[in-house]
C-alpha cells in the first residue's frame, strides 16, 4: 500500500527596518512593522484560512483519513500572536482533529545547526514549548531550518529525544537511492530519515499549472511507482496554496479532491511518526558536510555562498556566549530576530527570493548596521575584556545552579504528594 507524508511549511521572518549608520547607539528598535503586517495579513487573506478551511473540510469528509503534518517556526507563531489570532485559532481547531501533527524545528529558523550547536538546542526546546503551550502537544519528528542535515546535525537531534528527521533528496548524498523508503542515520540505527520527494513535491508546487494538473492524475503517478516505494513525502511551502497557486488555478478543488482519489487507490495519508514506528530503515545515509533543499548543489551556498554572508554570520555568532548570559528580554528577542535565516539569504548574488532590497550589498550594509548596535548593547552588559573562557566557566556555574534549582524543586514537589497522601 502507497502512503502519502505531507509536510506544510510555514515561515515568515519579521522584516527589518531601513536602519542608517547614524542610527547606531540611537534606535534600538529594528522592525518594519507595517511591512511585517501587511505580509502576514496578505498570507493569512489569501493563503492560510482557505487552506486551512479545506484541510479541515478534508479531514471531515475522509472520517479523519486525510493526514498531513505542519512545519511552523516560532517567529511565525509569535506574529499569528500579535497580527493573526484569527489563523492561529483555525491551527487549533486542526489540532483538536487528531489527524495533524506539528513538527519541531528551531525558533526562529535559524542556522545555529551549523554555527552554533547550544544555540541550536536551545531553539529546538523553546519551539517544542512553543507547540505545547499552543497546541497541546508534543513534537516527536523534526523538520531543520531548509531542510539542512548532517550526521553531526542528526546525532544532535537524536540526542534531543526526537525518533525521525525529514531531510532533501539530494543526488551527492542518495546517488542512486529511492527517496521513497525509510532510511537510517549512518551511526544511529534507530534515528530514522524520511527524504523528500523533491520531483513529486516540485510537480505540485512549482508545476500546477503547467502540468495541468488534476487529483487523479497526481495519486496516479503515486501509484505507479515500483511496488516496494511505500512512502511518498511531500514537503514545499503553505502558501503554495493560494499565493504561488491562486485560488483562481482550483488548486482548492484539487485539495478537496485528493482524498477521494487516493482512497479509491487505496493510498494512506499518514503521519511521519507514526509511519516510521512500524518501519525498519531499508539502508543508512551518511552526509559529513551539511546538505539543504535549496539550489541544484543541495548545499549551504544560499546563505554562506559569499564574503558579505560569511561576515555577517560571523560577527553575529561570535557573541552567542554573551548573550546566553543575558537576562535582557528585548535584547534576547533581537538575538533570535537577526539569526532567522533570510536575512542572509537576501545577501545572496544568487538566489535573494523574496528580497525587499535593491542589492545583497543594500541587504548586507543595512543587517550590519543594526548588528552593529546590537553589538554594543551586548557589549555594555558584558564588555569585550572579559575573556570567552571566563564566560564559559560563569555560563557553566549559572546552568548548574539552574539545574540543582530544578532538582529541589522536583524533591520539595514528591515530599508535598507524600505528605498529602500518609494524611
Amino acid at each position: 500500500m502507497k502512503n502519502i507524508c505531507f509536510y506544510f511549511q510555514i515561515h515568515e521572518p519579521v522584516r527589518l527596518k531601513r536602519y542608517r549608520f547614524f542610527e547606531i547607539g540611537q534606535d534600538h528598535y529594528y522592525y518594519d512593522d507595517f511591512q511585517t503586517d501587511d505580509r502576514i495579513d496578505f498570507l493569512v487573506q489569501q493563503s492560510y484560512l482557505n487552506a486551512n478551511r479545506t484541510i479541515a473540510e478534508m479531514i471531515r469528509s475522509s472520517n479523519g483519513k486525510f493526514r498531513c503534518s505542519f512545519v511552523i517556526s516560532g517567529v511565525t507563531l509569535e506574529l499569528f500572536e500579535q497580527f493573526a489570532p484569527e489563523v492561529l485559532d483555525s491551527f487549533k481547531d486542526l489540532a483538536k482533529t487528531g489527524s495533524v501533527d506539528f513538527l519541531a524545528m528551531p525558533y526562529a529558523n535559524s542556522l545555529a545547526s551549523v554555527f552554533d550547536a547550544d544555540e541550536f538546542v536551545r531553539q529546538v526546546n523553546m519551539h517544542a514549548d512553543k507547540i505545547h503551550h499552543l497546541f497541546g502537544c508534543k513534537p516527536t519528528a523534526f523538520f531543520n531550518t531548509e531542510l539542512i542535515y548532517s550526521d553531526e546535525i542528526g546525532e544532535i537531534v537524536s540526542k534531543l529525544g526526537y525518533k525521525t528527521m525529514l531531510i532533501e533528496e539530494a543526488k551527492h548524498v542518495m546517488g542512486w537511492k529511492s527517496p521513497n523508503y525509510v532510511y537510517k542515520h549512518s551511526y544511529l540505527p534507530k534515528f530514522k530519515l524520511m527524504v523528500r520527494n523533491w520531483k513529486l513535491s516540485d510537480d505540485l508546487a512549482l508545476r500546477f499549472i503547467s502540468n495541468q494538473l488534476t487529483a487523479e492524475k497526481y495519486i496516479s503517478w503515486i501509484t505507479s511507482l515500483p511496488e516496494q516505494e511505500n512512502i511518498v513525502n511531500l514537503a514545499f511551502d503553505y502558501s503554495v496554496f493560494g499565493v504561488a497557486n491562486s485560488a483562481e488555478s482550483g488548486i482548492f478543488d484539487f485539495l478537496k479532491a485528493l482524498p477521494y482519489h487516493a482512497m479509491e487507490q487505496q493510498v494512506s495519508f499518514v503521519l511521519p511518526a507514526d509511519y516510521v514506528r512500524k518501519q525498519d530503515g531499508v539502508d543508512f545515509i551518511s552526509s559529513s558536510f551539511p546538505m539543504s533543499w535549496i539550489g541544484n548543489d543541495k548545499d549551504l551556498t544560499t546563505w554562506t555562498g559569499n564574503d558579505l554572508q560569511q561576515e555577517a554570520l560571523k560577527k553575529l555568532y561570535a557573541v552567542s556566549e554573551r548573550v546566553h548570559l543575558c537576562k535582557d528580554k528585548p535584547l534576547l528577542r533581537d538575538w533570535l530576530q537577526l539569526q532567522t535565516s533570510d536575512h542572509f539569504r537576501f545577501m545572496s548574488f544568487r538566489d535573494a527570493w523574496r528580497t525587499p532590497y535593491d542589492s545583497p550589498y543594500d541587504a548586507f550594509i543595512n543587517y550590519m548596521n543594526i548588528l552593529a548596535d546590537f553589538l554594543d548593547r551586548v557589549k555594555l552588559q558584558y564588555p569585550t575584556s572579559i575573556e570567552n573562557e571566563e564566560l564559559n566557566e560563569l555560563l557553566k556555574t549559572i546552568n548548574n545552579q539552574e539545574k540543582e534549582i530544578e532538582a529541589l524543586e522536583e524533591q520539595i514537589k514528591k515530599l508535598k504528594s507524600r505528605k498529602k497522601e500518609a494524611s
